[in-house]
Protein backbone atom coordinates (compact mmCIF):
# COMPACT_ATOMS: atom_id res chain seq x y z
CA UNK A 1 0.00 0.00 0.00
CA UNK A 2 1.38 3.37 -0.53
CA UNK A 3 2.07 5.90 1.66
CA UNK A 4 -0.89 9.11 1.42
CA UNK A 5 1.92 11.54 1.67
CA UNK A 6 4.13 9.99 -1.22
CA UNK A 7 1.31 10.38 -3.19
CA UNK A 8 0.20 13.35 -2.51
CA UNK A 9 4.15 14.67 -3.28
CA UNK A 10 4.32 12.75 -6.61
CA UNK A 11 0.89 14.28 -7.18
CA UNK A 12 2.25 17.91 -6.93
CA UNK A 13 5.62 16.99 -9.30
CA UNK A 14 3.33 15.61 -11.95
CA UNK A 15 0.89 19.08 -11.55
CA UNK A 16 3.99 21.18 -11.66
CA UNK A 17 4.75 19.39 -14.51
CA UNK A 18 2.22 20.70 -16.56
CA UNK A 19 2.88 23.78 -16.23
CA UNK A 20 5.53 24.98 -19.18
CA UNK A 21 4.88 27.70 -21.64
CA UNK A 22 2.36 25.24 -23.73
CA UNK A 23 0.72 24.95 -20.81
CA UNK A 24 -2.51 22.78 -21.60
CA UNK A 25 -5.64 23.68 -18.82
CA UNK A 26 -7.17 19.97 -20.39
CA UNK A 27 -4.26 18.09 -19.15
CA UNK A 28 -3.91 19.74 -16.14
CA UNK A 29 -7.59 19.59 -15.22
CA UNK A 30 -7.06 15.50 -16.30
CA UNK A 31 -4.17 14.63 -14.34
CA UNK A 32 -5.90 16.36 -11.28
CA UNK A 33 -8.94 15.12 -11.19
CA UNK A 34 -7.63 11.26 -12.01
CA UNK A 35 -5.74 11.55 -9.30
CA UNK A 36 -7.86 12.92 -6.45
CA UNK A 37 -10.34 10.30 -7.47
CA UNK A 38 -11.03 8.52 -3.77
CA UNK A 39 -10.23 5.15 -4.27
CA UNK A 40 -13.03 3.41 -2.63
CA UNK A 41 -15.43 4.85 -5.71
CA UNK A 42 -17.28 7.37 -3.30
CA UNK A 43 -18.67 10.36 -4.83
CA UNK A 44 -17.64 13.35 -2.47
CA UNK A 45 -18.15 16.65 -2.00
CA UNK A 46 -14.66 18.73 -2.70
CA UNK A 47 -15.60 22.72 -2.83
CA UNK A 48 -18.64 24.67 -3.31
CA UNK A 49 -19.02 28.28 -4.24
CA UNK A 50 -21.23 29.56 -1.60
CA UNK A 51 -23.02 27.75 1.28
CA UNK A 52 -26.45 27.41 -0.29
CA UNK A 53 -24.69 25.25 -3.18
CA UNK A 54 -23.05 23.71 -0.92
CA UNK A 55 -26.17 23.06 1.42
CA UNK A 56 -27.79 21.03 -2.36
CA UNK A 57 -24.66 19.40 -3.19
CA UNK A 58 -24.81 17.59 0.10
CA UNK A 59 -28.70 17.23 -0.26
CA UNK A 60 -28.21 15.37 -3.55
CA UNK A 61 -25.57 13.12 -2.15
CA UNK A 62 -27.55 12.06 0.95
CA UNK A 63 -30.42 11.17 -1.35
CA UNK A 64 -28.27 9.79 -4.23
CA UNK A 65 -30.56 11.72 -6.90
CA UNK A 66 -30.31 15.18 -8.32
CA UNK A 67 -28.98 16.72 -11.60
CA UNK A 68 -25.09 16.68 -10.29
CA UNK A 69 -25.15 12.70 -9.70
CA UNK A 70 -26.97 11.86 -13.12
CA UNK A 71 -24.33 13.97 -14.44
CA UNK A 72 -21.49 12.49 -12.98
CA UNK A 73 -23.18 8.71 -13.61
CA UNK A 74 -24.05 9.77 -17.45
CA UNK A 75 -20.85 11.43 -18.42
CA UNK A 76 -22.61 13.65 -19.95
CA UNK A 77 -24.45 17.67 -19.11
CA UNK A 78 -27.95 17.40 -17.41
CA UNK A 79 -30.39 19.96 -18.45
CA UNK A 80 -33.36 20.97 -16.18
CA UNK A 81 -35.21 23.94 -16.93
CA UNK A 82 -37.96 23.18 -14.31
CA UNK A 83 -37.54 21.08 -11.27
CA UNK A 84 -41.80 20.89 -10.91
CA UNK A 85 -42.13 18.55 -13.89
CA UNK A 86 -38.90 16.85 -12.49
CA UNK A 87 -40.70 14.67 -9.86
CA UNK A 88 -40.45 11.79 -11.29
CA UNK A 89 -36.64 12.21 -12.23
CA UNK A 90 -35.78 13.12 -8.56
CA UNK A 91 -38.43 13.31 -6.12
CA UNK A 92 -36.45 13.81 -2.98
CA UNK A 93 -34.13 16.33 -5.20
CA UNK A 94 -37.55 18.12 -6.90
Amino acid sequence: MTDPATVLRETFVELADTLVDDFDLIEFLDLLVFRCGDARGTLTMVAASDEQTRLLELFQLQNSEGPCLDCYRNAEPVFCPDLVRARGRWPKFS
